[in-house]
């Protein structure tokens, strides 16, 4: 009798191998190991041979950056998505589209197990199943963490040893970390106690803020449509806008962040995220929309921004209203289009100019000179108007001071 098949959610890590072997000895699986790449700095090669050397009969490496970020990370740009307005939602972005791919593989291998490595106390347990469920729910989900006897990280490591597995995280290095295109990020460790500073040592991709370049430097993001589409006038792929990017906030020290979040199951984490060229993405994308959304829409679209941070961050990106968002976003950035200059220096970005076709900013009638399209008398009949409201309820409050006198007397 054959095993079944499983296909399994690999990154090479400890959790993922671990898992692996755990699936096969315990479990009596066939193993089918999928990395997908999301940007992860991996030796991709490395992880398949790493896969098949632990006991999958196959192993896939499946390469989607360009639609992670054409299609997941700049729709959040679009959107302003920003988490409990700190996080920046990387490894949210990352979850369904590994999980659209799981799916896919799995109706190639004709398999109806996925396993996934995410923790029972974790977001991304919910992103991958929530993800799977909406794509294929016929599919059943394997989730170690939840079954096994192995409660920590410490003891996946003594597992490890004992099966031949080679692992990079030790008992003193036991950051667990999420990487990707737009960023990386840490938890665990000494981070558990948010009274502890976190040591910048753990940095992976960006120089601390103090030690950025002693010179500011200047760039210009050109946006079609809300999509950064150049850098200082050169044009990008998606992909190279934000590995350009991250190379050039890195060395600034921009997009650290260190934050305590609302996971969706409950309890607060903490963690420490790099995100330099996603950081000054968003900057320009806001500077930009300044220029060109009128007042109401930027204000309801603040609204609308908080809530498609909050599907994302709880793994709801295949629904009904997240589909129903993307439309309401994509009719605001139909003029989002032009050029924003930053300036960038020791951890900070900041805009300093900006330009569009579009552009709602009219210098004829803000200016303090001379001008022929703005008749200041006008201002009086309007305040006169907006101010009903106010008079009226003065005059309904003066009568009740002059009833309570009366009174008095």
């Amino acid at each position: 009798m054959m095993n079944e098949k499983v296909i399994l959610a690999y990154s090479g890590g400890l959790d993922t191998s671990v898992i692996l072997k755990w699936l096969i000895e315990e479990k009596n699986y066939d193993v089918i190991s999928v990395c997908v790449d999301v940007g992860q700095r991996e030796d991709f090669l490395n992880v398949q041979n790493k896969a098949l050397k632990t006991g999958a009969i196959k192993s896939y490496v499946i390469d989607v950056k360009e639609e992670f970020a054409e299609e997941y990370i700049f729709k959040g740009v679009k959107a302003g998505a920003i988490y409990e307005d700190d996080y920046l939602l990387g490894t949210a972005y990352a979850r369904p589209l590994i999980s659209k791919v799981l799916v896919e593989i799995a109706k190639k291998e004709d398999a109806m197990f996925i396993a996934h490595g995410a923790t029972g106390k974790g977001n991304d347990q919910v992103r991958f199943e929530a993800s799977i469920k909406a794509l294929s729910p016929e599919i059943k989900v394997i989730a170690p963490w939840r079954q096994w006897s192995l409660n920590s990280r410490e003891s996946l490591i003594e597992y490890a040893k004992e099966h031949g597995i080679e692992v990079d995280a030790t008992k003193e290095n036991i950051y667990s970390r999420d990487e990707n295109l737009f960023h990386i990020s840490h938890e665990g460790g000494n981070l558990e106690d948010p009274w502890n500073e976190h040591k910048e040592n753990i940095y992976k991709w960006c120089v601390p803020s103090v030690k950025g370049k002693d010179k500011i430097e200047k760039v210009i993001i050109s946006f079609k449509k809300g999509i950064p589409t150049a850098i200082n006038y050169k044009n990008f792929s998606p992909v190279q806008i934000i590995e350009t990017l991250n190379k050039i906030g890195s060395i600034h020290g921009i997009g650290v962040i260190d934050i305590i979040e609302n996971r969706l199951i409950g309890m607060k984490s903490r963690g420490v995220y790099e995100t330099p060229g996603g950081t000054i993405i968003f900057e320009a994308h806001k500077a930009l929309e300044k220029l060109v959304l009128d007042r109401n829409t930027i204000s309801f679209k603040k609204t609308i921004s908080n809530k498609y941070s909050e599907l994302l961050y709880d793994g709801l990106w295949f629904t009904p209203l997240k589909k129903s968002l993307d439309s309401f976003i994509e009719a605001t950035q139909d003029n989002v289009t032009g050029d924003i200059v930053l300036s960038l220096y020791k951890g900070s970005v900041k805009s300093i100019a900006s330009r569009s076709p579009y552009s709602l900013y009219s210098k004829e009638y803000v200016t303090f000179g001379e001008d022929k399209v703005f008749n200041q008398f006008d201002a009086e009949g309007f305040i006169n108007i907006f101010t009903i409201p106010l008079k009226l309820q003065a005059e309904i409050d003066m009568q009740e001071v002059n009833k309570k006198n009366d009174v008095a007397i």
